[in-house]
Parts: structure tokens; sequence; C-alpha cells
């Protein structure tokens, strides 16, 4: 269980951008403990012979493909060399985080709840409400 994304201050406060950094703090954690399949494909046992000892690995295809599937790729954290970031802005993770929030905010809209639904939400908080509630 993840408990507290978005709080500072022992819950006192919430942050719309430390949210979005927990989010995907979130998930490269669930990431990992997904697992990992080490099997022949994508270990590259076949790629490893052809290559060879010293060999790039880099270029191949299979390690493109893998990458992606295997990564987690974060949209906050910048991972490239410190040059490529001072030429984006040298935007620090929270002001990042803060403008991806405010983006989020101004523009998502939810798909509308399915039928019942609603009712049934309603149902559980009624039921909550009679027994823990006086």
């Amino acid at each position: 269980m993840i408990y507290g994304p978005g709080m500072l201050e022992m819950g006192m406060i919430f942050n719309y951008g430390q949210l979005v950094i927990d989010d995907e703090i979130a998930a490269m954690v669930k990431r990992v403990v997904g697992g990992f399949s080490c099997d022949r494909e994508t270990m590259g046992v076949e790629l490893i012979k052809e290559v060879g000892i010293g060999g790039n690995f880099l270029n191949q295809r299979h390690t493109m493909d893998y990458l992606k599937q295997e990564q987690t790729q974060t949209k906050l954290f910048d991972r490239r060399m410190r040059g490529a970031w001072e030429k984006r802005g040298s935007k620090r993770l929270d002001q990042v985080a803060t403008e991806k929030a405010r983006d989020i905010i101004a523009t998502h809209r939810p798909l509308p709840l399915g039928d019942g639904v609603e009712d049934e939400i309603k149902k559980i908080v009624a039921a909550f409400e009679k027994k823990h509630i006086k």
C-alpha cells in the first residue's frame, strides 16, 4: 500500500506537484515489484553470442525494444546529461511537476462513471456512516 501521495508536513499540506512526483515514483516501484522476466529472449542470449565480448549492445534493436518495455519511462525525471538539461531551461523537479499538475488540472476531463456506479458508491458510504458515525 502506498500512503500519502501529494502530502507534505505529515499530511497537513497537500501539494499537487508532489502528487505528480509521487505518482512517478509509485510507477517505478510498481514496475520493480512486478518482477522481471529472465528467459533467453529477454536476456538476449542469442544476441550476446552474436555481438560478442566488447561489442556494442546499445545499438541493437533487441536492446531498444526491451529497454522501452523493461525500464520505467519517466516524464518528470530528466536523465539527460547536465548540458542538455541546461539547454532545456535547467528546471528543477518541483518546477516540472508543478507545471504538469497545472496542465492536468486545466485540461483533464475524466470519463463519466458507468451506469449505477454513483448509486453504488452512495450505498457504500451510507452503510459505513450508519455503522461507524454516531
